[in-house]
């Protein structure tokens, strides 16, 4: 007698899980990691609780919002691919209009919880970023051409002026330098997981940079992109300005990142060469980069 209702239960958890799955949780927590050391950054030293907690659930609702409204979009393409064919929406599990419905409550949510909490300007920025991902790189960018990553991800750096603006009530040079950080952070992150994926982007007919192009142009931008990169990591030890814990962990990451960076180039031009095993490690190495930079940022006030 008891049967019907355990598995009733269960399937609302199932189906919960699922809506928490559309927000693809593991992306919000990375842009969270860029937008706390940039409180820290801003205010000093450590920000009044109102504000943390406004970035912390004004920035996962943005984030939430434009995963949610990506992933309702992309669920034909998610269907063709490996990587993304177990995605709630690409499997229906998740209806259209109920994806809808819960990225427009997520957006407006997170609207609501920084105009309360912190301030407009914020506010409107987180609602700016949800635009830029879902219109600008969703909808527009992302099947039309190979530099949908590059300018697409634009989205992703805009947590660092949600917080910025959360903490000041406006802008300056310093979150604009960081900003500019993680713009160019991401090609050379995401381009060698695409590398992996690449018949799965082109069974789908998503124009990555490496599905059209070959390998060595692809490792060739990955250098560029994380050259500019680290130059940029260095320009905040004057524009921020960064005391020595900061600016040694920017030369020295930086350091390690373009070596990556190099090691892979090198390798796509060998003949008869495996280039999965390094992109990967690049990839995976590429957030390391980015968790310790900005656990530099964080920590340089109270010590610099």
């Amino acid at each position: 007698m008891t049967a019907a209702p355990t598995s009733e239960k269960l399937n609302r958890v199932q189906q919960f899980m699922a809506h928490v799955a559309l927000t693809k949780p593991r992306i919000v927590e990375l842009l969270l990691t860029t937008a706390i050391p940039t409180m820290f950054l801003a205010a000093q030293g450590l920000p009044t609780l109102k504000v943390v907690v406004a970035v912390l659930i004004g920035g996962t609702l943005a984030a939430g919002a434009a995963n949610t409204f990506n992933s309702v979009y992309d669920r034909d393409i998610d269907a063709l691919m490996h990587r993304t064919d177990h995605r709630p929406a690409a499997m229906g599990t998740i209806s259209v209009r109920a994806g809808i419905i819960q990225g427009v409550i997520l957006g407006l949510g997170s609207a609501v919880a920084l105009v309360w909490l912190a301030n407009f300007i914020s506010a409107l920025l987180a609602v700016l970023a949800i635009l830029l991902y879902v219109v600008g790189y969703t909808m527009i960018l992302k099947r039309r051409t190979s530099q949908n990553i590059v300018w697409g991800g634009a989205a992703g750096c805009m947590p660092v002026l949600i917080a910025w603006s959360a903490v000041t009530g406006s802008l300056t040079w310093t979150p604009v330098v960081l900003f500019m950080i993680i713009f160019f952070w991401t090609p050379p992150h995401y381009w060698p997981l695409a590398m992996k994926y690449r018949d799965d982007y082109e069974r789908a007919g998503v124009p990555m940079l490496p599905v059209v192009k070959p390998v060595t142009t692809v490792t060739t931008n990955i250098v560029v992109y994380a050259v500019v990169m680290v130059l940029f990591s260095l320009a905040l030890i004057l524009v921020a300005p960064m005391g020595w814990v900061y600016s040694i962990a920017a030369v020295v990451l930086g350091a390690a990142f373009i070596f990556q960076t190099v090691v892979l180039y090198r390798v796509a031009r060998a003949p008869s060469t495996e280039v999965l095993v390094p992109a990967m490690r690049l990839f995976h190495g590429s957030i390391t980069y980015l968790a310790l930079l900005f656990l530099a940022v964080a920590i340089d006030p109270f010590i610099g």
